[in-house]
């Protein structure tokens, strides 16, 4: 698993308007907000998502970018921000490569025993790609505090 003051693994994946996001062209200007979630369209994911949408006026005022990040592929990802208003990118790891490489990959989730879903958890990052908060759950009824990514994130615009 990354730990804090470890570089993040770069990545490229597709976003929900089908074009690649690579994360070291995404640093440099600001901190970094990878909130991986583990299903598009569940209560859960979905106060996840809007609770950094709802803030992303202030992340941004702070030269922060947020991307949500889950397996759900780039078209489902396009439906569930359309439906939740969401105002920032949603990435595909479709290929599961990049939640294994964060090291927050459930080996069986659920009843039907799905393999190589996210966890819900957020890394936040400063201008060189080093995480500076990290927060895992292994119960994904449980979400992210917002205040805690918000107050992560002003200590690394300061």
């Amino acid at each position: 698993m990354v730990e804090v003051g470890e570089r993040a693994p770069d990545f490229t994946m597709l976003s929900d308007e089908s074009k690649p996001v690579t994360l070291s062209k995404e640093t440099g200007g600001g901190p970094v907000i990878l909130s991986f979630y583990v299903f598009d369209f569940t209560n859960t994911c979905q106060g996840q998502l809007c609770a950094l949408r709802d803030s992303l006026g202030d992340l941004q005022a702070m030269g922060a970018k947020v991307f949500g990040i889950s397996t759900d592929s780039h078209h489902s990802h396009r439906i569930f921000k359309e439906q939740n208003r969401l105002n920032y990118p949603l990435l595909s790891d479709w290929n599961r490569s990049v939640s294994k490489a964060y090291g927050v990959q459930y080996d069986r989730f659920g009843s039907f025993g799905l393999e190589g879903v996210a966890k819900r958890s957020v890394f936040v990052l400063d201008r060189g790609g080093v995480v500076r908060y990290k927060w895992v759950t292994e119960d994904p009824k449980v979400p992210p505090d917002p205040k805690a990514v918000f107050a992560e994130v002003k200590k690394l615009a300061s």
